[in-house]
């Protein structure tokens, strides 16, 4: 599973549930001297704007890193210096009632990367659900993507850095069945995958 397939999927299941959708394909932002490039940014319009900024992670980039900290770099680069770019910046709504911003990093649902979650799973745990840009709110996720091969409106993730932790009984009893999650999550030792004190190893 490639993260152009993943991207693809997003996509699709961006323009099944929302009306007119801006959907941009490996954006780019340069902010700072820091330059980087998303994988999808989509922005909404709730009526106010909203961006959903997605970092997605198949088995070859989970096999390319040295471990979650490097994932979580990118991630919190691609965070801290999107919305510091011109291009992209974020105006803060009065009456805004939702963050202006999610900021997504979704794993493919893979015996890789199930392996690469539930060994760092403390480490992805503790990315914050909330956080801000400068005066407006906004919302951070890391997850498992679910329902690739059903209709695109059903796309939809599992978080591991909410309230549900990775390997809890409510994270098992939240995967759908006969899904892909479902199946990588038996093919990964069940020593790994079971729910833990949150003491798994890290980097």
């Amino acid at each position: 599973m490639r993260e152009d397939d993943l991207a693809a999927r997003i996509v699709d299941h961006y323009e099944a549930v929302h009306d007119d959708p801006e959907i941009r394909l490996e954006e780019p932002y340069d902010a700072e001297g820091r330059r980087g490039v998303v994988d999808v940014h989509v922005r909404l319009r709730t009526p106010e704007p909203v961006d959903h900024v997605i970092e997605l992670k198949c088995d070859a980039a989970v096999r390319r890193v040295t471990g979650a900290n490097e994932v979580l770099r990118q991630y919190r680069r691609m965070e801290r210096y999107f919305h510091a770019d011109e291009a992209h910046r974020l105006r803060p709504k009065l009456g805004r009632s939702g963050p202006g911003a999610c900021y997504l990093l979704f794993f493919a649902p893979t015996p890789t990367c199930v392996h690469h979650v539930a060994t760092h799973r403390t480490l992805y745990a503790s990315v914050d659900p909330a956080g801000s840009v400068g005066d407006v709110p906004t919302a951070r996720t890391v997850g498992f993507l679910t329902g690739l091969d059903g209709d695109p409106a059903d796309l939809g993730y599992l978080s591991v850095n909410g309230e549900a932790s990775f390997g809890s009984p409510a994270f098992l009893a939240s995967v759908p069945e006969d899904s892909r999650l479902a199946e990588s999550l038996r093919a990964v030792d069940d020593d790994l995958v079971a729910f833990d004190d949150g003491s798994g190893t890290d980097d």
